[in-house]
């Protein structure tokens, strides 16, 4: 079971009522890099306040699989990509997910940059053969819930099962 939650303002109750139902992984999204934060995200979430909730919940429970994601086309520069992508692996965040800005309506940001799909590509590689994430799903059209991702975590959490049951068979 995948969970997309708030980061619960940081309510740390909250989180512990949530990691009491077992997820598999908990997924709670960035969304931008930390310079970007104010104008993209809403005003009560925080770049700071994510990457702790996402660090408490390795912590507390470090078989939990975490989960984040970022949007490309705000405005953000590599180097602002690289230092998110170490921040989140720091906090021990295991899979990304990279997708392109949409501006959703008139009243929102404007995208600042379509990034192509080599880029994207170019991104998956760097997260997983540089910084060590699991899996990185990485596309225009790649959203925090995208199924790659979801068939990823499925195989990881089968071989798991598997490693379990033998354990407990072989006592």
């Amino acid at each position: 079971m995948e969970v997309l939650i708030p980061d619960f303002q940081g309510d740390e109750m909250a989180l512990h009522t949530l990691l009491a139902s077992n997820p598999d992984v908990v997924a709670q999204n960035i969304e931008t890099v930390e310079r970007l934060t104010r104008p993209v995200r809403d005003q009560r979430a925080g770049y700071e306040q994510t990457m702790t909730l996402l660090k408490r919940v390795k912590t507390w429970r470090p078989e939990i699989f975490t989960k984040s994601s970022i949007m490309l086309g705000l405005g953000e520069t590599d180097e602002e990509i690289r230092a998110c992508m170490a921040d989140l692996r720091a906090h021990g965040v295991q899979i990304l997910t990279l997708g392109q800005y949409l501006q959703p309506t008139t009243k929102h940001l404007k995208v600042e940059r379509f990034v192509p799909p080599e880029e994207f590509d170019r991104w998956r590689e760097i997260a997983e053969a540089e910084f060590g994430f699991l899996y990185c799903a990485s596309g225009p059209l790649v959203r925090s819930s995208y199924r790659a991702g979801e068939f990823f975590i499925r195989g990881i959490l089968e071989k798991r099962r598997t490693t379990q049951h033998q354990q407990e068979a072989s006592i």
